[in-house]
């Protein structure tokens, strides 16, 4: 909901899973935003927009799931108005101790484990770490945004090196 403190006029979230949906279409109506927010299904590396429709994208801990990176950034760009830009929040990986080691820890043991008692699902869980783990970050991801087209592109570290928001304009 953090799109909203901008007062928009329209929001469209957009998620590959059906449940993941339902979930938002519950918070949103206990908002009660249903007249500002809609929820589509859609693949982030086929969006079920036209070209030039939205004036700003936001990704919240997804492109790393993403099958093909840059196809699926591609296809943000492609959605943006030009002169829209691209947000996107994503983990990195600590450089700076204690919190490499921490999060190290945590990201192991702490996370699996806690999935595990909670969801039942042994595998989404194990997965967090290794996705974070193999995910290109800072300059490498900046790179990824300008070979596809983005401009002005930008990094910034947040709670101590655990995410990075990275910006990028059409």
């Amino acid at each position: 909901m953090a799109a909203l403190k901008l007062e928009p006029t329209k929001v469209v979230g957009v998620d590959i899973s059906n449940g993941m949906l339902e979930k938002g279409r519950i918070k949103i109506k206990k908002k009660g935003k249903e007249n500002i927010i809609s929820m589509v299904n859609g693949d982030s590396e086929d969006l079920p927009f036209e070209d030039n429709e939205f004036d700003a994208l936001t990704v919240g801990f997804g492109v790393r799931n993403y099958e093909n990176l840059e196809k699926g950034l591609a296809e943000m760009l492609r959605v943006i108005n030009p002169g829209g830009t691209a947000v996107i929040l994503e983990f990195s990986k600590p450089k700076l101790f204690p919190i490499k080691q921490l999060f190290g820890f945590y990201s192991k043991y702490v996370i699996p484990t806690l999935g595990k008692t909670i969801s039942k699902d042994n595998a989404a869980y194990e997965y967090l770490p290794e996705s974070v783990a193999a995910f290109p970050e800072g300059q490498d991801f900046l790179d990824i945004l300008e070979k596809v087209g983005y401009k002005n592109v930008s990094a910034k570290l947040v709670s101590g090196g655990i995410a990075t928001i990275y910006t990028g304009v059409k």
